[in-house]
């Protein structure tokens, strides 16, 4: 099975660049929009970049998530835009694609854990990246203007500590533009470049 330093090989030396084009991105059916608050954003996409670090590799490229009613999309690509990696979660169906192979499991999360390599807290991300926290997160500390700046996140193996870096406005609203997430020996750090709210296209 493909393991994280196959991956990072594939995948090295991207952090300077950014998505390509969005066409080949699973919004068709989807059109840009603003919203007055995030909560109300039930669909968006994020074109960004993601870092992780382990005590045993690291690597770093370009990231695409995709978040709608039904579930997520992740993926990561090279600096053409061809997918490395590609994992979806719809109506509690993951698929992973990696290497040109697949893979289904329940669950997202352990699923890409297992046949990567990679931990990230896959089924939480979603809410941090729009600057919002779960009833089950503890805040530890606010920035100046009264955001949160800093928070742990329960886990069965180990919490997460987590840190809004920076903020940005997107789609009318301020959202997290550098999100920093660790434990151990993991570090993980998202830096968003462009959020965007979706709706549906009217027919």
């Amino acid at each position: 099975m493909p393991r994280f330093n196959q991956i990072k090989s594939a995948i090295a030396f991207t952090l300077l660049l950014l998505l390509s084009a969005c066409t080949s991105l699973p919004t068709q059916e989807y059109q840009p929009t603003n919203v007055t608050s995030v909560s109300d954003a039930s669909h968006w996409e994020l074109q960004g970049k993601i870092a992780v670090k382990s005590s045993t590799d690291k690597f770093s490229t370009n990231l695409y998530w995709f978040h709608h009613t039904k579930g997520n999309e992740l993926r990561l690509t090279t600096p053409l835009g061809t997918n490395v990696l590609t994992l979806k979660d719809d109506q509690g169906i993951a698929e992973l694609n990696v290497d040109g192979k697949n893979y289904q499991d329940t669950n997202p999360q352990a699923l890409l854990s297992s046949v990567s390599g990679i931990t990230i807290p896959f089924d939480d991300i979603p809410l941090w990246l729009t600057g919002r926290v779960s009833s089950n997160d503890n805040v530890i500390s606010y920035n100046k203007d009264g955001k949160i700046l800093s928070f742990t996140s329960p886990d069965p193996q180990a919490d997460w500590q987590v840190s809004f870096i920076s903020w940005q406005q997107q789609s009318g609203v301020e959202v997290p533009r550098l999100l920093k997430i660790e434990r151990q020996d993991v570090q993980i750090r998202i830096q968003s470049n462009i959020w965007q709210a979706l709706t549906t296209k009217s027919n």
